[in-house]
This record gives structure tokens, C-alpha cells and sequence, in this order.
């Protein structure tokens, strides 16, 4: 297993960190197979998403600022249950296709660490599964 770590600036941000796969893949000389992507943190989590347009990141953050506010209300004392209900809705993990070596994803697509409660210094793991 691999891992990386990702210095977040904000309490909410979206990190493309589709580069540090590629560079990965190459090298370590992975060809064919998968990544098993796995962020090991409650308020923070992994997601699929337009690469192309910064706006998207922008709109995503908002909306889950909309979805899920920050509120006194909730129970857990340390106040950041927003961020762990948002890290639940997307998930800690993706699976990304690998093919001579190159990451199989779509033309605007790219893999995103999503911060909920920053800004902190996150790891993502980075599991390769190699192909028949």
C-alpha cells in the first residue's frame, strides 16, 4: 500500500488529487489493474468529479454547506458533525480503473479529496489491484 499526504487550506475545499495518482501509477510502474483510493478520516472524504470547471468544486462545497450547515444543535461536542455527516454522503473511497498505466477516467473527469474540517494534513491510501 501507498499512501500521500494532502495539506488542506480551508474548513471546506475540494483537492483534486488526480496528478498525484498518475504520478503514482508511473512510478511504481503499475500497468493494468485498479486503484482502491481510501481516505482513512471521518469529516473528510473521496469523490469523482469535473476537473474542467473550478466552478463545480465551488458549486459542490456550497451546495453541502446548504445540505448539511454547521449547527449548535447537533450533539457532538466537538462541533464539526456537519463535516462527518458530509464525509459520510460521499464516502471514504474510489475505485479507479488503471490501463497502460494511465488512469481510466472520463474526459473532464478527476479524483477529489473532500475537506470538511479543515485545514489539517490528511492522508489518502492508495491500494494498487493489479489485473489478470
Amino acid at each position: 500500500m501507498e499512501r500521500f499526504s494532502v495539506a488542506t487550506r480551508y474548513r471546506e475545499e475540494m483537492i483534486n488529487i488526480t496528478r498525484n495518482l498518475e504520478e503514482l501509477v508511473i512510478a511504481r510502474g503499475w500497468r493494468d489493474g485498479a486503484l482502491l483510493v481510501f481516505c482513512p478520516h471521518t469529516t473528510a472524504g473521496l469523490t469523482i468529479n469535473e476537473a474542467a470547471d473550478p466552478d463545480v468544486q465551488t458549486d459542490m462545497t456550497l451546495f453541502m454547506k446548504k445540505l448539511v450547515p454547521k449547527a449548535s444543535t447537533f450533539r457532538h461536542t466537538e462541533g464539526n458533525s456537519d463535516a462527518h455527516i458530509k464525509s459520510s454522503l460521499l464516502g471514504p473511497h474510489c475505485l479507479v480503473i488503471v490501463e497502460e498505466s494511465r488512469l481510466c477516467l472520463g474526459t473532464w473527469q478527476g479524483l477529489y479529496l473532500c475537506e470538511w474540517d479543515g485545514p489539517r494534513t490528511r492522508q489518502v491510501w492508495v491500494k494498487f489491484l493489479p489485473g489478470s
